[in-house]
């Protein structure tokens, strides 16, 4: 299956809270869109893997996505190795984005980080011809993802471009809402509460989403960087109407 757009997340819920606004976006406008976990999550304080399983097939639902696939590395304790960069090449060129999505580079988890450098490297990796992979028995051709953006999460970092998601806020919402062992959930009050468990953190991230839009003069945002300069054509893709 030819994806459009691919985003990666070590952790299930980390793509929702990142870019399921432009994932939702993207879908509305007939591209295929993909969700790949790097991590089951097992080493979240509430819930399990399967819980997180459940979840993340909920949110999926909810953001009508192609596909997701989990490539099982270890949580918390995963390698920036040639195994796992070989698990991502796999992906990539079974799925041929033309622009990836993953953690940013500098984040409260440190997994965030981690995962952002290794999946950069093997996006490069991906389009040199001489490295080997396989899928059901069938060499890949190689292949390269035009762009790979890095969405902000937990941390502030000033994004290089934002997106409107005004229309898509709600439905990103309730993709992060699916993970209900994770984020408030006023049915499920049981177990300890941690950073993510509280009414405020889902605030957090609609005031987050509303300085992003703030910043182009929209309602609601979602920011990302950029290691690879963007540029236009002309400037017809700059006008728009104003009030």
């Amino acid at each position: 299956m030819k994806i459009d757009v691919l985003a990666f997340g070590v952790h299930p819920d980390d793509v929702e809270l990142g870019c399921a606004g432009v994932l939702i976006a993207e879908k509305k406008k007939g591209r295929k869109i993909a969700i790949v976990d790097l991590t089951q999550g097992e080493l979240g304080t509430r819930g399990d893997a399967e819980t997180r399983k459940i979840e993340a097939t909920a949110a999926a639902e909810i953001l009508n996505v192609d596909a997701r696939e989990n490539l099982m590395m270890e949580d918390g304790f995963f390698e920036n190795n040639e195994t796992n960069k070989r698990k991502i090449i796999t992906v990539l060129r079974k799925y041929k984005p033309e622009i990836i999505f993953c953690n940013a580079p500098e984040d409260r988890h440190p997994d965030h980080g981690r995962s952002a450098l290794l999946v950069e490297e093997a996006a490069f990796l991906s389009g040199l011809s001489k490295i080997e992979t396989f899928l059901d028995n069938e060499l890949q051709t190689a292949w390269r993802p035009k762009f790979v953006f890095n969405f902000i999460q937990d941390r502030y970092l000033k994004p290089d471009f934002v997106v409107d998601i005004s229309e898509e806020m709600e439905q990103k919402i309730d993709s992060v809402k699916a993970y209900k062992t994770q984020f408030f959930n006023i049915d499920n009050q049981g177990g300890p509460q941690t950073y993510i468990s509280s009414p405020e953190f889902l605030e957090s991230v609609y005031a987050r989403a509303a300085m992003f839009g703030k910043m182009i003069g929209v309602k609601y945002a979602e920011g990302f960087l950029s290691k690879k300069m963007i540029g236009f054509k002309n400037l017809d893709s700059l006008v728009k109407e104003t009030t």
